[in-house]
């Protein structure tokens, strides 16, 4: 069992929800990435990022942008299994994070972070220190972006200027669809799959 998953573990009932959960195992040749709309007691986007054997995970209030230097509250939550990066359905209300969860974007990441004399810097190690940065190669977000920590809790989530000049912003979550099954949150709902 994998230790780092053990506050995951302790807040949900498996015999209850449908969240997975999560097995020892490992991702592929590179780290990947997902963005989930997560429709609980508020709406946010939940980004997670491979690291070894589990998704570190942050609460993201507004979602992250694609457009450069568009600052976006980054809030830790606990680790996450891999397997995580797929799922997609209803959390029952009673549940930890109650509510419908869809994948609105996946990939792989290239990790970037540097030390001062622009040597790489294992990314758990940069991430510990409070400043990583990383390409994202999704469906939906693309490029180069940046996390750090501004307080004890507290992150930004921020995309770096490089490359195009102007994004889109955030979808309306509302409207938005899975990158995986091209549903929304009210068809994921309605469904009521988990």
């Amino acid at each position: 069992m994998n230790e780092r998953l053990r506050t995951y573990r302790a807040k949900r009932d498996f015999g209850r929800t449908r969240e997975p959960e999560g097995r020892n195992g490992s991702g592929g040749p590179a780290p990947r990435f997902v963005v989930q709309i997560h429709d609980a007691s508020t709406m946010h986007f939940d980004f997670r990022l491979q690291v070894g054997d589990v998704l570190k995970s942050w609460s993201v209030p507004k979602g992250p942008s694609d457009v450069p230097k568009d600052k976006r509250l980054a809030v830790p939550t606990e680790d996450h299994p891999l397997e995580y990066e797929e799922f997609e359905g209803v959390i029952p209300a009673d549940e930890y994070g109650g509510g419908t969860v869809i994948v609105w974007d996946h990939g792989t990441y290239e990790p970037l972070s540097h030390d001062r004399q622009g040597r790489p810097v294992d990314f758990a190690e940069s991430l510990e220190r409070g400043h990583a940065t990383f390409r994202l190669h999704g469906a939906k977000l693309r490029g180069q972006y940046a996390l750090t920590r501004f307080r004890e809790d507290d992150w930004l989530l921020v995309k770096t200027a490089e490359g195009r000049k102007r994004g889109h912003g955030t979808p309306n979550p509302r409207r938005a669809r899975s990158v995986m099954s091209g549903r929304t949150l009210a068809q994921v709902a309605a469904e009521g799959e988990g």
